[in-house]
């Protein structure tokens, strides 16, 4: 470590972490969960080969693994182990997997870059990715259901958590269709960008970091902050990803640049310019960490995460 480095990390408070060091937790979160996922999806050689492959192209694919990142963060901030976590934050996986999947198809967003490679559509025809998107939400559930690390209770709290963030009226699926209702509408305003973007994006992130939190038996005033927090968290990254829609290269994103403009989607450099939409990201960061603030645990990891989301540049 260099001096500046360590003068700067000895300046912080004892609930502060930079965003290096939230990288390197999800890196350690990436060497635990990918094997397991490797277990759970049927391998390319089992029929039908061509769903298979199709998952496999869509899910190992270089990706951020945030949601997982986040279930373990959560989780071990309120004591958890991680053999009890990772089963939980391989289904946030294959869910969030499942939707770029679907959200990538034709009569959707209609992308052709995903994750720096071809879409699951482009790779395989839209049938088999139509079908590859409905296995990994399968396999999401079914993860969480025979996960024998936890109690049969506590997998029916996980699994209706996640059904929650991934459906509607205020998951994920209800952003979407939100999204594209807006296109090319002019009068959308602040209050519903904010909804769509805390619904498409926040919801299932807000629920990963609660998944987490609720396998190590979190209370009901710690689940509600820990739950705010990654609401607003939620909502910082679609803000950020609408400022490198604008700024970053495709090689930068891994997705095709430029997109949301020429959909005329609803986004905040759309609706507010660009140094008025990173302003808000700044404020929503503040408040995310802000909700922490009634977690009586060492919450640095989390806050780390929030830094990473507002700093991120791809």
């Amino acid at each position: 470590m260099t001096r500046a480095s360590f003068e700067e990390r000895a300046s912080r408070g004892p609930n502060e972490a930079s965003a290096d060091e939230a990288r390197a937790y999800v890196e350690r979160v990436r060497s635990l969960v990918e094997p397991k996922l490797d277990e759970l999806v049927p391998p390319e050689t089992v029929e039908p080969s061509s769903v298979h492959a199709a998952i496999r192209w869509s899910l190992f694919a270089p990706a951020k693994r945030l949601r997982p990142a986040l279930v373990f963060a959560a989780g071990e901030t309120f004591g958890a182990s991680a053999e009890s976590l990772v089963r939980t934050a391989c289904a946030f996986e294959l869910i969030h997997t499942y939707s770029l999947v679907h959200d990538d198809l034709p009569a959707m967003d209609d992308d052709e870059l995903r994750r720096g490679r071809p879409t699951c559509h482009v790779r395989f025809g839209e049938a088999t990715a139509i079908l590859a998107g409905d296995a990994l939400q399968s396999l999401a559930f079914q993860a969480v259901a025979e996960d024998e690390a936890l109690d049969a209770t506590l997998r029916v709290r996980l699994v209706a958590e996640l059904a929650r963030a991934a459906g509607t009226p205020e998951g994920m699926v209800a952003g979407q269709a939100h999204d594209l209702a807006a296109e090319a509408r002019a009068d959308v305003g602040g209050e519903e960008l904010e909804l769509i973007h805390r619904r498409k994006t926040g919801a299932l992130i807000a629920a990963s970091a609660r998944a987490g939190a609720m396998v190590a038996g979190a209370s009901q005033v710690e689940l509600e902050a820990v739950g705010r927090y990654a609401f607003d968290l939620g909502l910082l990254f679609q803000i950020t990803d609408d400022l490198l829609d604008v700024t970053a290269s495709a090689a930068d994103l891994g997705k095709t640049p430029g997109k949301d403009a020429r959909a005329r989607k609803a986004t905040y450099p759309a609706l507010y310019g660009l140094e008025a939409a990173r302003g808000r990201a700044r404020s929503v960061y503040e408040e995310a960490c802000a909700a922490l603030d009634r977690v009586e645990r060492p919450t640095t990891m989390l806050r780390a995460f929030a830094r990473l989301v507002l700093e991120r540049r791809a």
